[in-house]
């Protein structure tokens, strides 16, 4: 018997609405709330929550003494337009040089890293 349910994943941010705005144009979904805590509902998938953190410092990929603390896996049909998709959005790639392998590495605009993944 689990004692929890997993509630929502919550990402520290600096500006939580404009974080929520990414992640709804990669993922879809509605935005929801303003000011400190802001929800992005995703259609038929787990929701994220975007949560103001003065002093933001975004985590470095990969450093050891700038740990990632985690990361969202991404899957989609087509990497290469996916990638376009995502950094026209304003992600920045942090490792995608291995064109052969099923996933990419990439930071959203606060800095988090996430990952595209083939499926």
């Amino acid at each position: 018997m689990a004692l929890a349910e997993l509630g929502v994943v919550v990402l520290d941010c600096p500006d939580p609405r404009a974080l929520a705005g990414f992640y709804a144009e990669v993922l879809g979904g509605t935005v929801e709330g303003e000011g400190d805590w802001v929800d992005l509902k995703v259609p038929g998938g787990q929701a994220l929550a975007f949560q103001a953190a003065p002093g933001f410092v975004p985590p470095r990929w990969p450093a050891a003494d700038h740990s990632q603390q985690f990361h969202l896996d991404l899957v989609v049909k087509d990497l290469d337009a996916a990638e376009k998709g995502v950094l026209a959005l304003g992600a920045r790639p942090l490792d995608t040089g291995d064109r052969e392998r099923t996933f990419r590495v990439y930071a959203d605009p606060a800095g988090h890293p996430f990952c595209l993944c083939a499926c």
